[in-house]
C-alpha cells in the first residue's frame, strides 16, 4: 500500500478522522457516509477505466450503453453521479443533496444496489463534504484495484475500533478472519457467510485458493 513512499491508508484516515473530530460528529454518524465516498471513488475509478476500453467500440449506429459497462463487471455511473463531477461542485452548491442524488441515480442504473447506498449526506456541512471529497480525490489513480479494498478495510477497522465493543458487530479483525480461513481450508466449494458485512471471509478465502495456485473464480461460490 505504499505509493511513492507514502502510506495511502493511514494518510487518508488521518485526514478523514481530523475532519470528523472538527465536526463533533460521532463515529457512528460519520462512518457509513465516509465509506460511501470510498466506494464512489472506487466505482468511478473502475468506470473511467472501462470507458477508455469502450471508446471507439461503438462504431456505426451502435452507441455505448450501461449494459456494456455492466458486462465488464463495472457499475454504470450517470454523468452527475461520477466522483469526477462531484469534486467539481462549487463551494456554494448544496453538496449533500448532490451526493444523495448521485447515490439514488446509481441505484436506479444498477438495481442490485437498490436501497443499499448511503443517502444522509444532507446532514453534513458543505465545507466538511468538500474537504472529504478532496481527501478521497487524493487517492492516486494508478494503484491496483485491490488497493481500494485495502483502504476500505482499513477505514472499516478503524471505525470499528472507535466504536469500542460494539464495533465487533459489523467488522471482524482481518487477523481473526485469516485464522478462520486457515482452519476451514476452503480449497473448493460453496462458502456461506451469513454476516458478510465487509465480505472479508470471501476475500480471504479467495486469497487462500490463490496461494495454492488455483483460480478462486473457478473453485469457489459465495453466498451471504
Amino acid at each position: 500500500m505504499n505509493h511513492n513512499g507514502n502510506n495511502i491508508e493511514s494518510r487518508l484516515w488521518a485526514a478523514a478522522d481530523e475532519l470528523r473530530a472538527n465536526s463533533k460528529l460521532k463515529s457512528s454518524e460519520y462512518s457509513v457516509p465516509v465509506l460511501g465516498l470510498v466506494f464512489l471513488r472506487y466505482a468511478d475509478y473502475k468506470f473511467q477505466a472501462a470507458a477508455k476500453e469502450l471508446t471507439g467500440t461503438g462504431g456505426g449506429r451502435r452507441t455505448i450503453s450501461p449494459a456494456d459497462y455492466q458486462a465488464r463487471g463495472v457499475l454504470y455511473l450517470p454523468e452527475a453521479s461520477r466522483f469526477s463531477a462531484l469534486i467539481q461542485l462549487p463551494e456554494g452548491a448544496n453538496i449533500g443533496a448532490a451526493i444523495n442524488d448521485a447515490m439514488r441515480d446509481i441505484e436506479t442504473e444498477n438495481p442490485d444496489l437498490k436501497d443499499v447506498l448511503p443517502k444522509t449526506y444532507n446532514r453534513f456541512e458543505n465545507s466538511l463534504l468538500k474537504e472529504l471529497l478532496k481527501t478521497m480525490n487524493s487517492v492516486p489513480m494508478d494503484i491496483e484495484g485491490d488497493a481500494f479494498g485495502k483502504i476500505y478495510e482499513y477505514f472499516l477497522g478503524n471505525f470499528a475500533m472507535s466504536e469500542g465493543q460494539k464495533g465487533g458487530e459489523f467488522f471482524t479483525p482481518t487477523a481473526m478472519v485469516k485464522l478462520l480461513v486457515a482452519i476451514i481450508q476452503p480449497f473448493h466449494g460453496r462458502i456461506l457467510d451469513i454476516a458478510s458485512g465487509s465480505c472479508g471471509m470471501f476475500v480471504q478465502s479467495a486469497h487462500f485458493v490463490a496461494e495454492h495456485k488455483k483460480n478462486p473464480g473457478d473453485e469457489l461460490s459465495i453466498y451471504g
